[in-house]
């Protein structure tokens, strides 16, 4: 579990003094990720409502031009004379206003399609009226703007969305069979355990699986805080993950699309969707999405564990290690457990990081887990940290909430 952009960790508690017990400090930032992920949600819910307003009012202005043209008496407002003909152009420009600010109500990203043409039509009939309807153009360039930002994350997430019905078109869509004690017999007697704790034996092989996070990041420890929403789906056929993000940075909003399929690599981080922030693809990414493919079957889909892709080797009770080898990589991770059979902690060496230079390293790299509850009828972990072991000390640089784990995707939700 983890972000993959640039900024690689997972949680941290943010007080230098620990006057309280530790789990009042949990409790604290568990508070604090989910304050902050309803304060997105109040804040992109306030600017839709103002632009489905504003979208509605300028279209109903227009009105005022259709209604001049065929009944000039009633129109004080405006002192030139309208063509009946340009009066259907007016009212064909509020339809349009009104279209798009119904698409955006019903959240449908093409929204912006409609509204666009209305603008540049709007602000042509505005010129050819310039003195009664000048005004209009301080909306007119409001609204571009926002078509401008509408366009972007449209395109920008239909890309993402675009490779997940790809995956699942490719995904298999025989009868499901269950996972049962048979299948386990090769595995180490720990993740035997662990199996049976989060409840994946008697139920359906994990096929992929679909997650939703909240939390934050950042970049490193001089960096604010960065809020953040994600989806991802994974597929096990062929080993892919795709990942999107969506966050705050510095009140301006920020994108990211992490794509892997079997090996290969790249991550895409746009400013307003549109402007490319951070690009990479490598074959240091390759392996270091590989380890987070990997950390995601062992704490979101434990049911896949049971893949011949992994050797086992027991350490002890509670502690072993795995090989995870897909397309000719091979990453290595030492796992953790408790008493419980609960997984604590995934730690590899094989993850690369970006160092201040630019270049990529491989870095000790932990995700440390807890709050175990029920998603979708196995008992996950809730919270998770990603940290960094660098030389000079652990640099934790995101703190990730599970809110939703679906397995077996039919249809992209």
């Amino acid at each position: 579990m983890r972000y993959v952009m640039r900024y690689h960790s997972d949680f941290v508690v943010i007080c230098s003094k620990q006057i309280e017990p530790l789990n009042t400090y949990i409790m604290i930032e568990h508070e604090q990720i989910l304050g902050t992920h309803e304060f997105l949600v109040l804040k992109t819910k306030t600017m839709t409502i103002a632009l489905i307003l504003l979208l509605i009012f300028h279209g109903l202005i227009h009105i005022l031009g259709f209604t001049k043209a065929f009944s000039p008496e009633t129109v004080g407002q405006l002192s030139g004379d309208i063509p009946k003909s340009q009066g259907i152009v007016w009212l064909g420009v509020a339809m349009a206003f009104t279209a798009a600010a119904t698409l955006l109500c019903l959240h449908q990203g093409i929204w912006w399609l409609p509204a666009t043409l209305a603008v540049i039509v709007s602000q042509y009939l505005i010129i050819v009226n310039w003195q009664d309807a000048k005004w209009g153009t301080v909306a007119n360039v409001f609204l571009l703007l926002a078509c401008i930002v509408g366009y972007g994350t449209w395109s920008f997430s239909n890309a993402y969305k675009q490779e997940v019905k790809k995956g699942l078109e490719q995904s298999p869509t025989s009868e499901e069979t269950l996972l049962t004690e048979q299948d386990m017999v090769h595995l180490p007697k720990t993740v035997q355990r662990y199996l049976r704790y989060t409840g994946a034996v008697g139920k359906p092989k994990v096929m992929n699986f679909r997650v939703k996070f909240v939390g934050q990041i950042r970049k490193n420890k001089a960096s604010e805080w960065m809020p953040f929403t994600s989806e991802q789906y994974n597929f096990m056929n062929t080993p892919t993950r795709l990942f999107f993000m969506e966050a705050t940075m510095k009140h301006l909003p920020v994108a990211g699309f992490h794509c892997f399929k079997n090996g290969n690599a790249f991550m895409d981080i746009r400013l307003l969707s549109l402007f490319k922030v951070q690009y990479q693809a490598s074959k240091e990414m390759g392996i270091a999405e590989t380890v987070t493919f990997f950390n995601d079957m062992c704490c979101m889909a434990p049911a896949t564990l049971i893949s011949p892709k992994i050797q086992w080797m027991e350490i002890d009770d509670n502690i072993v290690n795995a090989t995870f080898t897909n397309n000719n990589i091979s990453i290595s991770a030492r796992l953790y457990f408790n008493a419980q059979g609960q997984l604590i902690n995934f730690i590899s060496e094989d993850r690369y990081a970006t160092l201040e230079d630019n270049t990529l390293k491989q870095v000790p790299w932990s995700t440390p887990l807890k709050d175990y509850r029920t998603f979708d009828g196995h008992q996950l972990t809730g919270y998770a940290e990603a940290i960094y072991s660098y030389s000079k000390g652990d640099l934790s640089y995101g703190n990730f909430r599970l809110i939703q784990v679906k397995y077996n995707c039919k249809n992209m939700e």
